[in-house]
């Protein structure tokens, strides 16, 4: 397993055994296809952990049933009042993403745990009538993104060689051998990523 595919896993994994009310805003996890956009079978694995917990989807429209409809700029929950927060894909579709991140923060609980995927070097990828692709984000503007948190961890999502593979269309994102050469040409920590996922405690 690579290690950004070993980090998602493991903070995760801890979200879901050591927390109880959790907020997937924009249902990145995919786990349910009757409350996200998209499906992805490689997260059936949370199914068990999903029904032990409040888990909960949020999303700005109702279109694809979310437990939840509220917007991440204006979050429909009291300060102080959820024990964590999942945020994958979402930041660089917001109009504000500095104003989404505090709304995060404030109704994040002390201690509450935050898992956010960002892109970096990725390519376009709005959805038509959904939402728009306004950001990419530097590992400098996740440090700055997470400013407020007591603890933050930051995994790279690539090394430079697979990222510049990935931005290719005849490449698969799966494809093994760039992962390999990144770490042979000790590339896979390069500031040249296709994002980066993040790991914060309030």
């Amino acid at each position: 397993m690579n290690q950004w595919d070993k980090f998602f896993k493991e903070k995760i994994t801890k979200i879901f055994e050591e927390k109880k009310d959790i907020i997937d805003i924009g249902g990145g996890l995919r786990v349910d296809h009757k409350k996200a956009n998209r499906y992805d079978k490689k997260n059936v694995w949370l199914a068990d952990y999903i029904k032990n917990s409040n888990y909960k989807i949020l999303d700005k429209v109702a279109d694809y049933k979310p437990d939840i409809v509220g917007d991440i700029h204006n979050l429909p929950m009291p300060d102080a009042s959820v024990d964590a927060i999942i945020c994958i894909a979402v930041l660089e579709h917001v109009e504000e993403p500095l104003k989404a991140m505090k709304e995060i923060y404030r109704v994040l609980k002390p201690g509450g745990y935050a898992f956010f995927y960002v892109p970096f070097l990725y390519y376009y990828h709005p959805c038509e009538n959904y939402y728009q692709d306004f950001y990419r984000f530097t590992y400098d503007g996740v440090k700055y993104l997470a400013r407020d948190f007591k603890t933050v961890e930051i995994q790279n999502v690539r090394g430079a060689l697979a990222t510049v593979m990935n931005l290719l269309p005849v490449f698969s994102k799966k494809n093994y051998l760039f992962d390999w050469l990144d770490r042979l040409f000790n590339k896979t920590l390069s500031r040249q990523t296709s994002g980066y996922n993040i790991f914060c405690v309030k």
